[in-house]
């Protein structure tokens, strides 16, 4: 029996149909079999959670309403890639398979291994394009950002022109995987056009004051872009957005706060793919310390107590558990908080960071392996490359919420608190605890260790390791691997 041919469109975390290289170019050469495959061993991780589900079908509900528009069917699947196109294999003939490709966890990698040797025993092509500035088999940083720029100054890709979709029905489809997701109004919504609204809003009002008032967490959720979980799912392009940002920034706006806005904000996109390199680069850091001389640093004393408390928004330190809080409900907090809770729970609890780095994974809608593994580890000390910030839960209060505001949104139980003790409120005499109406240990937690005493003794102990000659030549060798350097072009 004949069996049409076709070119075969995966998409993965590149939801969308603007600036999308291999679903224009598989379109100039054939009929098309656009597909996305729901996969059980990534459903299934430790990393994957029911508000990446939404977002997930929210986002396929709008790219299959807009490859409709263009005349081509998005086809929905459902078990392991590889068994996936095995099944379609024997009902059409796939002529080439076009793809982004994607720096992700070691079972992204794994997988995209297995996929290229099935191609490669059945002599079909595998077109992959880059989507981020990240550059594959890279053997040297000396460059890097005179790459990133001519990747990013690239004319954007438009919507293919008069595509020929495969229209036939395939007895092993699962249209019935996009059933509309229930809304939850305290997080974000997946798809592309949800995307550009953030974008414009961004741009054109709430970017005004973003270098100044994404720190804070009373501010950040207004000021800050909210891009990050629409590059994450791919409802938009990096290089969309940076076009964008450029262009508002060649208008020459005057009004004050935009210049250094959007400056800083561009510098973000940057620093976006220079972290997603560092996992291209070496995916062992998904699992082990980027300086391997940093081995033995916390790993044995692991304290599950501490952990779960941790976890649970529970440690006594009211921004720290404010934090975590509000990450449970909404899935997203600034980078300054995220900073925070991660060095907390590295030098106050003096916990490795792996643990924590997978369960902030599940929770961070915007989760991105590259800059999710390379940035907690940065956080932890483990680098060896990085100034070392052992951030005070204290400070930041008085510098970031000193009313409590944010604390209070997040902790409804310390509501009565005044703000001269929010930062420390188990320091509130036990007199006016009584008239307050709060007791601080029943109603709220105490601390659960005390912050000079830990700050001291973690201080003590990263910089005595930082200092071993050891530790220093690894370092060294972390730097000219990973490390940031942009030179002239």
């Amino acid at each position: 029996m004949h069996k049409e041919k076709v070119q075969l469109v995966w998409f993965k975390r590149d939801l969308r149909v603007e600036d999308h290289v291999p679903l224009v170019e598989a379109c100039r050469r054939g009929k098309v079999l656009c597909c996305y495959i729901f996969e059980p061993s990534l459903l299934n991780s430790i990393e994957w959670s029911p508000a990446h589900r939404t977002f997930l079908i929210e986002s396929l509900i709008q790219l299959n309403e807009a490859l409709n528009r263009c005349g081509v069917k998005l086809y929905l699947f459902d078990g392991e890639v590889v068994e996936v196109f095995k099944r379609i294999r024997q009902s059409v003939n796939i002529e080439q398979i076009w793809s982004h490709q994607e720096t992700g966890n070691q079972l992204t990698y794994e997988r995209d291994k297995k996929v290229s040797r099935w191609c490669r025993d059945f002599s079909i092509p595998w077109n992959e394009y880059p989507q981020f500035g990240v550059v594959r088999r890279l053997s040297s940083r000396e460059g890097w950002a005179r790459q990133w720029n001519d990747f990013m100054s690239r004319p954007l890709y438009p919507k293919p022109e008069q595509p020929q979709s495969l229209q036939e029905e395939l007895e092993f489809e699962r249209p019935d995987l996009l059933v509309p997701p229930k809304i939850d109004s305290l997080r974000q919504r997946g798809g592309f056009k949800n995307g550009l609204m953030v974008l414009e809003s961004f741009l054109q009002q709430r970017g005004r004051f973003y270098s100044k008032e994404m720190s804070s967490p009373r501010t950040a959720w207004e000021s800050c872009s909210r891009l990050s979980p629409y590059f994450s799912f791919g409802n938009l392009s990096i290089r969309q957005v940076w076009h964008a940002t450029e262009l508002v920034r060649s208008e020459g706006i005057t009004e004050s706060g935009w210049r250094a806005s959007l400056s800083a904000f561009s510098s973000r996109l940057r620093w976006h793919c220079h972290f997603i390199q560092k996992l291209e680069d070496e995916p062992a850091i998904e699992f082990e310390n980027m300086n391997r001389k940093m081995d033995g640093l916390r790993e044995n004393e692991f304290n599950e107590k501490y952990f779960e408390a941790w976890k649970r928004g529970e440690t006594g330190y009211p921004l720290v558990d404010a934090c975590m809080r509000a990450l449970h409900q909404t899935s997203w907090i600034n980078f300054r908080m995220r900073a925070m809770l991660v060095s907390f729970s590295s030098y106050h609890l003096w916990l490795h960071w792996k643990k924590p780095a997978d369960f902030l994974a599940r929770y961070f809608l915007d989760f991105e392996p590259g800059i999710h593994f390379s940035q907690v580890q940065m956080q932890s000390g483990t680098t060896g490359i990085n100034a070392i910030r052992i951030y005070s839960p204290i400070k930041q209060v008085l510098d970031h919420d000193p009313q409590g505001e944010f604390i209070k949104k997040w902790i409804p139980e310390l509501e009565p608190v005044p703000a001269e003790f929010i930062a420390e409120p188990h320091k509130i005499p036990m007199a006016l605890q009584k008239k307050l109406g709060i007791r601080i240990g029943t109603h709220y937690p105490a601390p659960i260790v005390e912050h000079s005493t830990a700050y001291s003794e973690a201080k003590k102990r990263i910089y005595a390791w930082k200092a071993k000659q050891e530790v220093r030549e690894a370092s060294k060798q972390v730097f000219l691997k990973h490390g940031s350097r942009r030179r002239p072009r």
